[in-house]
C-alpha cells in the first residue's frame, strides 16, 4: 500500500535528562529523538509497555523522529532497567506515578528542550500528542480523559490534561471487572478504567488477534477505548496481529511472537498520518492513508471512525 509520507530527516538523540522527582523515589529519566532540523516541531510523549524503558520502541520512535516530531520517552518505575522489588511500597500505586511521569514530563519541557543540544526554542508547545503500548496505553488514557473505578464502581480523579490534543492508544486494555482474568484480577486492581469522559481525539490500535490472558474475552477487549468512549475516535484493527503489533517494541525484541516487517511500516505510516491531522499539521495525509489502505487489494488492517 503507497502512502504519502514526508522525507525522512536525520535524528538526534539524547540520553538521559533527569528530572527531578522527590515523591517518586528514582528521578525520572528521559530520552529525547528529534530531527536535526526544522521549527516549530510537535511533540509525541511515549508511554512505554511493562517492564520496557525510555530505550525501546525505536521501529516507531525513529519513523516519528525522522519525519519531523520530537518523541520524548521516560521510564516509568516498573522498567526492568530499575528492578523494583515487588514488595516495594511504591509498587501497588506505579500506575498514578505513571501518570505522573508523563505530567512531570509536560511541567518540565523547558528543562528538556534546553538539555538537548540543538533543540532550543524549536518546539510547538500547542502541538503535543500522548501515545502508549499496552500498559503504556492506560498510562496515557489518563491523560486523554479515561479514570479508573473504584471497588465500588465509582470513578476515581480526574487525570486528564488538556495539553494533550491528541492520543494513540496501541494494544491498550478494555474492561475490567467481570472482563478480568482471576489473574489480573488479583494482581492489577486498577485496570479497571472507565472511558465515557475520555473525550481527547485519539486513534486506538488493535491486533484482532491480540489474546490476552488478563482478560476472559477475546482480542476485542482492546477495541474498548474506541466503542466506549465519546468525542472524535478512529480505529485501526490490523489483521493478524497480536499485542506486539509485529514487532514495534523493537528491532530485535524477543517478545514479539507476530513478527511482521510489513505491518509495522504500515502502523507507523499511519500513526503519523493521523498525528499529523489530529495536530491539524495538514489535512490530506490522513485521508489519503484511509483512501489507499480502502483500495489495496490487500489490506493489512481496516480503519473506522466515529464523531459523537
Amino acid at each position: 500500500m503507497k502512502m504519502n509520507v514526508s522525507t525522512s530527516m536525520p535524528v538526534i538523540s539524547f540520553k538521559p535528562i533527569v528530572l527531578s522527582a522527590p515523591d517518586r523515589g528514582e528521578d525520572l529519566q528521559v530520552r529525547v529523538s528529534a530531527p536535526a532540523a526544522g521549527s516549530q516541531l510537535p511533540m509525541i510523549i511515549f508511554s512505554h509497555g511493562f517492564g520496557w524503558s525510555m530505550d525501546g520502541y525505536a521501529p516507531l520512535v525513529d519513523y516519528w523522529a525522522a519525519h519531523g516530531f520530537v518523541v520524548i520517552q521516560p521510564t516509568h518505575l516498573d522498567s526492568r532497567t530499575l528492578n523494583l522489588p515487588p514488595d516495594d511500597s511504591r509498587t501497588p500505586l506505579i500506575w498514578r506515578f505513571r501518570v505522573e511521569d508523563l505530567k512531570l514530563i509536560l511541567d518540565q519541557l523547558d528543562r528538556i528542550e534546553a538539555a538537548v543540544p540543538g533543540l532550543s526554542g524549536r518546539l510547538d508547545r500547542s502541538r503535543i500528542a500522548a501515545a502508549g503500548h499496552s500498559w503504556g496505553g492506560q498510562t496515557v488514557s489518563m491523560l486523554l480523559g479515561a479514570r479508573v473505578l473504584d471497588a465500588h464502581g465509582e470513578p476515581g480523579e480526574d487525570m486528564s490534561d488538556s495539553r494533550i490534543r491528541a492520543g494513540l492508544l496501541l494494544s491498550t486494555t478494555g474492561l475490567g471487572g467481570a472482563d478480568l482474568s482471576p489473574f489480573a484480577a488479583e494482581h492489577f486492581p486498577f485496570m479497571n478504567p472507565s472511558f465515557s469522559a475520555m473525550r481527547t481525539p485519539t486513534l486506538v490500535v488493535a491486533g484482532d488477534h491480540d489474546q490476552s490472558r488478563l482478560s476472559t474475552r477475546g482480542p476485542d477487549w482492546f477495541t474498548d477505548p474506541y466503542f466506549l468512549s465519546p468525542g472524535s475516535k478512529s480505529l485501526l484493527t490490523l489483521f493478524g496481529a497480536e499485542h506486539m503489533l509485529g514487532g514495534i517494541s523493537g528491532y530485535h525484541a524477543a517478545e514479539t511472537t507476530d513478527e511482521n516487517p510489513e505491518r509495522v511500516a504500515f502502523l507507523r505510516q499511519l500513526t503519523w498520518s493521523y498525528l499529523r491531522d489530529a495536530l491539524d499539521l495538514d489535512n490530506s495525509s490522513w485521508l489519503e492513508a484511509r483512501k489507499a489502505l480502502e483500495e489495496s487489494p490487500h489490506p493489512l488492517g481496516r480503519i473506522e471512525s466515529k464523531q459523537d
